[in-house]
């Protein structure tokens, strides 16, 4: 019997950045799956894609965290619809510096991220 692949770690730094098209398309994609398993051709006309951005997609959202799992020529969803959706990578918001400074002030992981990632790229004085 094969081993049940771990999903990815979570993290608070999304694995890609997306435009909000595509956020939208990701989203639609998790919310198919949520509703029961589903063909790559049912996806890709639902989804209105090409075969490529299917496969495209479909990457990104494991590489973010997603569990999605093929089965019989069917793709199913593993974890809860809110769960997947949390892991979504978001469009950039398009912050000014003080803002994103603002909300780094916080104490969970993802101010901690966000502050670590204002540090990392703005230049020390």
């Amino acid at each position: 019997m094969a081993k049940k692949r771990k999903p990815a770690a979570k993290s608070a730094i999304p694995a890609a950045t997306v435009t909000a098209e595509r956020f939208v398309r990701l989203y639609r994609m998790v919310k198919l799956l949520a509703g029961g398993s589903q063909t790559r051709e049912t996806m890709t006309r639902r989804l209105r894609l090409d075969v490529r951005g299917f496969y495209r997609d479909l990457d990104l959202l494991r590489s973010s965290g997603v569990s999605i799992t093929l089965a019989g020529g069917r793709y199913s969803l593993e974890q809860k619809t809110d769960d997947a959706l949390a892991l979504l990578p978001f469009p950039d918001p398009r912050l000014t510096l003080g803002a994103a400074q603002t909300l780094a002030k916080g104490r969970s992981p993802i101010h901690r991220a966000l502050a670590e990632t204002i540090t990392r790229i703005v230049p020390a004085r």
